[in-house]
């Protein structure tokens, strides 16, 4: 293991209350009892199921229930994991810490780190892609569904951490990563942050909290925050690399400004990009993000359920050519779908099935606007292929961009963009 001495130092001693046992609890739990077996840990969550069994076989206290947060009041400091919302509670916050806030303390001189509302898996694993194929020790670790805890015994002096970060693991950081890119901020999880400024700023921290020799990659809308920044700021939106644009795998102007934030967090490295280019030709775009499904039936499907806000509902029809069936909605965030209704005003799209509260919204924000195209609603996907089945053409190409996040009907949006698959496939 390399030094973690500052994350020892963090926790020795202390009572930690890990707040929150999904992966990264679990993580958390493993990386204490095996480096500080006698620290006294507690382990809360709302959810009782998860906890069943810890206190016997790990010596820890439980909280669940629906005052499970309280707990955070009883230990000096608290591991809290990305999901838990602490909005509206009367917490002493300099003693919430995570996985993300000790790491980048600890090893913030070897990490790229990127977040931005859309983009940021695809942007990390371009970078880890990128740095592997060129010879690079590359890890990618964060929201993409690797704790970091996981890989500090297994880096060296020459390893690169590639760490994906949601705006939930950034909130409560101290230190940025060496080179931080800030894709962009468009409005969403105002269920968590409650304000589009308060989503706003936690996503700044991966570029904020920088120092001298940092390099902060991010568009020139956004680098006006920076103004008071010792950190080099490089605005990728600009550059031109000389990419043969009509044949890599990653399609749409999205692609390219992530393709350029890529690039240039890797020249922010000392890596040479004529050393990288190559290497972007073999990138396998990642599942569920303007996936080509197949054509089947006639129809050629394509699954972008990761689309969860209007900005990337567009850019997938902008992208995907003679879309005539678009699946929108699902949960609603109360976020802004503006921007959404009156590009579809203007646009071909033929045939538009609604689901979802977040999908009423849409409709009914289209009928206000005296939109004359076909409109659908759907209570499930099987139900919107039985539609799609009865209006369809040879040629047609079929899009699940939804705009809208996935929990009223499924655990995540890989689980949607699962069975949209599993369905068109059948078709």
């Amino acid at each position: 293991m390399m030094r973690t001495n500052l994350i020892f130092k963090r926790l020795r001693g202390k009572r930690i209350l890990i707040l929150g046992f999904g992966r990264e609890g679990r993580s958390s739990l493993a990386f204490i009892r095996e480096n500080l077996p006698d620290t006294v840990v507690g382990v809360a969550d709302g959810n009782a199921n998860v906890l069943a069994g810890l206190e016997e076989s790990h010596d820890v206290k439980t909280y669940s229930g629906r005052n499970y947060l309280d707990a955070v009041n009883d230990y000096d400091i608290v591991l809290k994991t990305p999901g838990i919302s602490l909005k509206d509670r009367d917490v002493d916050f300099s003693k919430i810490t995570s996985q993300t806030d000790l790491f980048l303390e600890e090893f913030h001189d070897r990490v790229i780190g990127v977040t931005g509302t859309k983009g940021k898996s695809t942007t990390s694993s371009l970078i880890d892609h990128l740095l592997k194929e060129s010879g690079r020790e590359s890890f990618l670790v964060g929201n993409i569904g690797v704790p970091v805890f996981d890989v500090i015994d297994k880096l060296t002096q020459n390893s690169i951490i590639v760490f994906e970060l949601s705006a939930h693991q950034l909130q409560f950081i101290h230190r940025s990563p060496h080179v931080g890119i800030l894709l962009n901020v468009f409005e969403e999880h105002l269920d968590h942050f409650g304000t589009l400024d308060a989503y706003k700023n936690a996503k700044l921290n991966i570029v904020r909290k920088m120092g001298e020799g940092d390099w902060a990659v991010t568009r020139n809308e956004l680098s006006f925050d920076l103004a008071d920044s010792s950190a080099h700021i490089i605005d990728y939106e600009y550059y031109d690399f000389g990419v043969d644009w009509e044949n890599i795998p990653l399609k749409g102007e999205h692609n390219r400004l992530n393709v350029n934030a890529a690039l240039c967090a890797c020249y922010a490295c000392g890596i040479p990009v004529d050393e990288l280019i190559p290497h972007l030709y073999t990138f396998r775009p990642l599942e569920h993000r303007q996936e080509l499904v197949g054509t089947f039936g006639g129809v050629t499907f394509y699954n972008d359920s990761i689309s969860t806000i209007p900005q990337a509902a567009i850019a997938a029809v902008e992208t995907i050519k003679n879309v005539k069936f678009l699946l929108l909605g699902g949960y609603d965030r109360e976020i802004d779908y503006s921007p959404l209704v009156e590009y579809l005003m203007n646009n071909k799209v033929e045939h538009l099935l609604f689901t979802g509260n977040a999908g009423k919204r849409m409709m009914s924000m289209l009928e206000n606007t005296g939109y004359q195209g076909d409109m659908t609603t759907f209570a499930n996907l099987t139900e919107a292929f039985s539609i799609i089945r009865k209006k369809a053409k040879q040629g047609d190409a079929c899009l699940l961009s939804p705009a809208a996040a996935s929990y009223d009907q499924y655990r995540n949006f890989e689980e949607r963009g699962r069975i949209f698959k599993e369905l068109a496939e059948k078709f």
